[in-house]
């Protein structure tokens, strides 16, 4: 009825696309020009007069893309798309400060149903009907004038012309600021709607297209299990997790003043790296970043997607390799060895709405442990943790770990002051520190059974409200450091260090130094002696520190 309602318009085809193109850039671009202004600081009517041709330049550029496909049977359909898709773009952009790239569009590709439950708001609701439904609907009740085509060709053709003339003098006037500019401001580029999220489509396509079919290219195919294991009276096991949304900054272990880490802290031989860097700024890089032999300056979605990976080399090699994921999936990491998912068998107790606290995955680790004990066969286990996923950071403890109050006990954060959600982000960390040091407790019970090892480490970090940034995911060369500092922890049963002949104090003296993602893939090799042309030294954290030849 309200539809109905509307008047119907009539307008000719060169003022819709001007009126669309104003209505983008001024409704829907706001924090665009936000940033525009912040990196500008116009102070005076020259640095104003900047941002206005800015403005202009914008208004042209678009309108000539318009005009272009400003034809019958094409213009109403392609801009509802654009009509569609903007507000959610800009809701996240705005209430979280999300950047739009091709990653951001992988990211929300392979979020899972219940990472999309956290993100829908009454306020995401508000912003497609503001300005999504509401322009929409009056596009489609304006009845477009096209002239005879002859006539309708020239007017393009003016516009057109007139568009790129005015372009190019604003181009040849203010090339070099507008260059310095979006050099020093690279996330501008990042910003502007709808461009950013067509550009980062278009590349998101063009790469996957890329990769069909995928022939998955084996590596390592000479691991064997070095001398080590043949001096190996005991199986062991080597657990290694991969934490969701943890930052180092939080961490009271690094410094941080409040106490989130009460239980680990207690662990006697828990080695902490307070200088460890992630290889992304989301799951969908990190973690099959962190589980390739590539290092971040040499990797992409393609090398990983068509080489096999750290897990294949060590199940070749003859270790029993497993992988169990609280999250949304490995990423194409464990694609090869036994996995499975806490979703499967969910247990009440542990898991509400569809998704589970990270204490299950420690459920039946003891009969895990006692296989493992019985079969005689070493093994690797993976656990994959929700972490401290965000927006809805109150979901990711159980009641008893809210311990700073009052905390953000919704996904739509900016009802939230920045204290507390602070509080809840901490709270995630306060859990993280529980199951961890459960697991070692888990661990340490059974060293007369199994030789015993932890390896922790984040995936990535994530932005609090600095710099009025949300969540993750940014640009990895324009991202804070609290995206890309992350905790990593292990922890060596004194048999485990003895059998792999490792000196842990020794890991723990040099465990100040640098060190990333990069390293992982080398130091589990050297860390479990496994035989490989793939193995580099230099990346290996453990190397100056293991001696294999002494058993």
């Amino acid at each position: 009825m309200l539809i109905r309602s509307l008047p119907l318009l009539r307008m000719s085809a060169e003022r819709l696309t001007a009126s669309c193109v104003l209505f983008l850039l001024i409704a829907c671009n706001h924090v665009f020009w936000q940033k525009l202004i912040a990196a500008q600081q116009p102070d005076s009517f020259g640095g104003w007069f900047f941002v206005g041709v800015g403005f202009v330049f914008l208004f042209l550029l678009f309108n000539a893309i318009l005009t272009l496909i400003a034809l019958p049977y094409v213009f109403k359909p392609v801009m509802s798309a654009i009509l569609l898709i903007t507000p959610f773009v800009v809701y996240f952009m705005s209430q979280y400060g999300v950047m739009i790239n091709a990653q951001m569009i992988q990211n929300a590709v392979e979020t899972n149903p219940a990472e999309t439950r956290d993100l829908l708001t009454i306020k995401l609701l508000v912003y497609v009907l503001l300005l999504g439904v509401l322009p929409l609907t009056m596009l489609w009740r304006t009845s477009i004038h096209f002239r005879p085509f002859q006539r309708e060709l020239l007017i393009k053709v003016g516009v057109l012309g007139g568009s790129f003339l005015l372009i190019g003098l604003i181009a040849a006037g203010f090339y070099k600021d507008f260059a310095s500019l979006f050099r020093n401001h690279r996330e501008l580029r990042y910003l502007l709607a709808p461009s950013n999220y067509i550009q980062a489509a278009s590349s998101y396509l063009k790469k996957n297209a890329a990769l069909k079919p995928v022939i998955v290219e084996p590596i390592g195919q000479d691991a064997r299990l070095g001398a080590t294991w043949a001096k190996t009276v005991r199986p062991s096991l080597t657990v290694l997790v991969v934490g969701e949304t943890a930052r180092a900054a939080n961490f009271s272990l690094n410094g941080y003043e409040r106490e989130t880490n009460p239980e680990l802290k207690k662990i006697d031989g828990l080695i902490n790296f307070p200088d460890f860097h992630s290889c992304g700024t989301d799951t969908a890089v990190s973690v099959p970043c962190m589980f390739s032999m590539f290092e971040r300056s040499d990797y992409s979605d393609e090398q990983a997607k068509s080489h096999q990976g750290l897990l294949d080399i060590m199940q070749r090699a003859g270790l029993q390799v497993s992988w169990r994921d609280n999250q949304s999936g490995c990423k194409g990491a464990c694609d090869r060895v036994p996995n499975e998912s806490t979703s499967q068998q969910p247990d009440p107790a542990l898991c509400r709405d569809g998704e589970c606290w990270d204490e299950m995955l420690l459920k039946n680790l003891q009969t895990r442990i006692d296989a493992i004990s019985r079969g005689q066969k070493s093994a690797v286990l993976v656990l994959h943790m929700m972490g401290s996923h965000g927006p809805a950071y109150y979901k990711r403890y159980p009641a008893q770990f809210e311990r700073f109050v009052p905390a953000c006990k919704t996904n739509q954060l900016d009802r939230c002051s920045q204290r507390e959600i602070m509080n809840s982000y901490d709270n995630t960390l306060l859990y993280t520190d529980h199951v961890l040091a459960s697991l070692v407790k888990t661990l340490q019970q059974n060293t007369d059974k199994l030789n015993t090892a932890m390896v922790y480490m984040s995936d990535h970090g994530e932005s609090i409200g600095e710099r009025g940034l949300y969540l993750h995911g940014s640009p990895y060369v324009i991202a804070p450091d609290f995206q890309t500092h992350i905790p990593a922890l292990m922890w060596f049963s004194p048999q485990y260090a003895q059998s792999r002949g490792l000196n842990a104090a020794c890991v723990k003296q040099h465990a100040g130094e640098r060190y990333s993602h990069d390293n992982l893939f080398h130091s589990m090799l050297g860390l479990l002696d496994v035989q490989t042309r793939e193995y580099q030294r230099g990346l290996d954290m453990f190397a100056a520190c293991q001696i294999k030849t002494a058993l």
